[in-house]
């Protein structure tokens, strides 16, 4: 990329940080206060990312043709600014209902500020040049966690959550909305359009709904999303649980996204060496391996490190990989839409995880929960395969 079309690939990787740290990961960050200063359950907390991320899923297709109408700029910028006022409200909840009405319009903000939406009207934007500019902006926003959690800890301390929230609020509107706005457009501008193709060689829009292969891969990583979304937001309680200080806690969350970067950059540099597909399968086996040392670790200091280091690293390659594999299978075009429909069942599971984690806890323990994660994991990587080998079954098909 020269600096011209990097320029606008860095305001998105900015605004990116900046929402993931605000939105997303405020969540994890503050699960433990609202428990503590709300009387509410652990259920009945995690609900409310169920919701939101729910929510965000059924909008995904919806934020998916907006991309493909070259409405982008205003969508990711508009939910940006949704999701500062939302935060605004989060900060003067008193009742539970007013908390999953909060995180539902949280939803709505995700569904078009985040990652989904980011990735899509990159790939519009630029076709199969888009890895360069998807890994840019996923080594940038890998910090996300890594500013979150110290920052909301910092604040939360001093003047309390509720603060906190304002604070999210004020770096949401004011810094991510004009970044994806400025960043979005410049990209949207500069768009290379996708080669024409003869409407009788061109499957009808929803085709690739038909074919298994892409039945698979959403299932597939439907099931990395439930075991991300339990571990990462059930991690401060476990190691509470396990008599870990919140300092030590959070310290440790805080090393998940450097991890991230990490994992992405092992990703570029070996990217001659090993395929998108053996990576992969790597990521899968180093998440179900690193889950099952958090869980017979108990917040030990050389375990947890090591969780950190195979979790965040093997999941911060997935955020790459997602699209890049998707529009492998199933071809650039349309693929705002086709990255939604992909996106629901993803986004479904990734909603569903906290709160099932915390039903599985309340019936046998972290103990329980983590077992059940190794089994998803490993029945992900078998969907996955199951893709990709449908996948090249077709392409020699059409080959023939």
């Amino acid at each position: 990329m020269t600096a011209t079309t990097r320029r606008p690939v860095i305001l998105l990787a900015i605004g990116q940080t900046l929402a993931w740290a605000s939105i997303y990961y405020i969540f994890p960050a503050l699960l433990l206060r609202w428990e503590q200063d709300l009387g509410w359950t652990k259920p009945e907390v995690t609900l409310a990312i169920t919701l939101g991320v729910l929510t965000s899923a059924l909008l995904a297709p919806i934020s998916g043709r907006i991309i493909d109408a070259g409405r982008g700029p205003h969508l990711m910028a508009g939910a940006s600014v949704l999701g500062g006022i939302m935060l605004v409200l989060l900060s003067r909840v008193e009742a539970l209902w007013q908390f999953y009405a909060v995180w539902g319009g949280l939803g709505v903000a995700m569904s078009g500020s985040l990652y989904e939406p980011c990735f899509a009207l990159v790939t519009r934007a630029r076709g199969a040049g888009a890895k360069g500019s998807i890994v840019l902006i996923t080594l940038v926003a890998g910090f996300a966690s890594t500013i979150s959690f110290p920052a909301v800890h910092a604040v939360t301390e001093a003047s309390g959550w509720r603060v906190a929230s304002l604070m999210a609020a004020a770096v949401v509107m004011f810094g991510s909305a004009p970044l994806h706005w400025f960043g979005a457009r410049a990209l949207e501008a500069a768009r290379v359009e996708e080669p024409a193709q003869d409407a009788a060689v061109h499957p009808p829009r929803r085709a690739f709904l038909r074919r298994p292969a892409f039945w698979y891969l959403a299932a597939g990583f439907s099931l990395v999303a439930v075991v991300h979304g339990a571990t990462l937001h059930h991690l401060l309680s476990y190691l509470d649980e396990s008599g870990l200080s919140p300092e030590a806690a959070v310290l440790a969350a805080s090393f998940i996204g450097p991890m991230q970067v990490a994992g992405r950059l092992a990703m570029m540099m070996s990217e001659k060496v090993i395929s998108h597909h053996g990576v992969a399968l790597t990521a899968f086996a180093l998440i179900g391996a690193s889950v099952a040392l958090l869980m017979f670790g108990h917040g030990a200091p050389v375990t947890l490190s090591a969780f950190v280091m195979l979790f965040a690293g093997a999941y911060g390659t997935v955020s790459i990989l997602r699209p890049l594999i998707a529009r492998d299978i199933l071809g650039g075009r349309d693929f705002g839409a086709k990255s939604g429909a992909l996106a629901l069942p993803y986004l479904i599971g990734s909603a569903s995880a906290p709160w099932l984690g915390a039903m599985v806890w309340g019936i046998g323990g972290y103990g329980l929960m983590f077992s059940l994660l190794i089994g998803l994991i490993a029945l992900g990587a078998l969907l996955y395969l199951a893709a990709h080998t449908r996948a090249g079954r077709d392409r020699r098909k059409a080959n023939a």
